[in-house]
């Protein structure tokens, strides 16, 4: 067999690969940061396509597959590794939603800073929660995890043959409504604690206004807060890390459940 049909042969399975790669690599935590050039990016989804091809079953294609038919297997495939780093993802958001939640409750709303990781502007506390979830995760093996169950679903989803009713919609919305749940307990304690300060500060501006308690009510939510905060930072870290396993456990068992007929 010549090059150029050795080409025809295996270039469309190993474009099929690179997508899946590349959907990973779109959400995933750490690996969809901007800070990482395009560049870098692409070549880290060709140097991954050609370490792992090797060791799949390319798919019987055509050779001369056409790109109508080739774009929804694209898709199928980015869809794959997408869906694996959104799951993924949504633990560290839901952590970023609680510090918000738990800036506006301080007052720090207009305390926003630019954060490079993201490329877009963040809260202080969103921001510090955001990084102690992408600590957990790193702690956890998330990525290798990530990368380990991405080589598995080649065997329980060879390339071109996810099926519609596959796609884990219920499970994405799940992993989303528990990510609202971590945030709410993350900032319950600090925006009860806020809320009895406000209380004591109205009661004490309406019996004592000689007093003129608004003037430091401000200064002392910030430090109830962070009081409150440093205080649960081991529970907050719990939380952070039992959302994160289980994010990354129903990845897995989503991928075995693809191999089902």
């Amino acid at each position: 067999m010549g090059l150029a049909e050795l080409f025809a042969v295996h270039a469309v399975p190993f474009l099929l690969v690179m997508f899946r790669l590349a959907g990973l690599l779109i959400f995933a935590p750490l690996l969809s940061s901007v800070m990482i050039p395009a560049r870098v990016k692409a070549l880290l989804v060709l140097m991954f396509a050609a370490a792992i091809y090797p060791m799949i079953a390319p798919p019987q294609l055509p050779p001369s597959t056409t790109i109508l038919e080739l774009a929804p297997l694209v898709l199928r495939e980015a869809l794959i590794g997408g869906v694996m780093g959104l799951i993924a993802t949504l633990p560290i958001l839901a952590m970023d939603m609680a510090g918000v939640i738990v800036s506006q409750q301080m007052g720090f709303g207009l305390a926003r800073v630019y954060n490079p990781l993201n490329d877009t502007d963040m809260d202080l506390l969103g921001q510090l929660l955001s990084f102690v979830a992408l600590g957990l995760f790193i702690a956890l093996g998330g990525l290798n995890l990530l990368f380990a169950t991405l080589l598995g679903s080649f065997a329980n989803a060879p390339l071109g043959t996810l099926r519609a009713d596959q796609t884990p919609l219920s499970l994405v919305t799940a992993t989303l409504s528990s990510g609202f749940e971590l945030a709410l307990r993350v900032s319950a304690p600090v925006g009860a604690l806020i809320f009895l300060v406000l209380v004591a500060i109205g009661v004490l501006n309406k019996t004592m206004p000689q007093l003129n308690v608004m003037t430091i009510g401000f200064s002392i939510k910030i430090l109830a807060g962070f009081l409150v905060l440093a205080a649960s930072l081991t529970a907050v870290a719990h939380a952070g890390a039992e959302e994160i396993s289980v994010a990354l456990e129903n990845i897995l068992r989503w991928t075995h459940t693809l191999g089902a007929r």
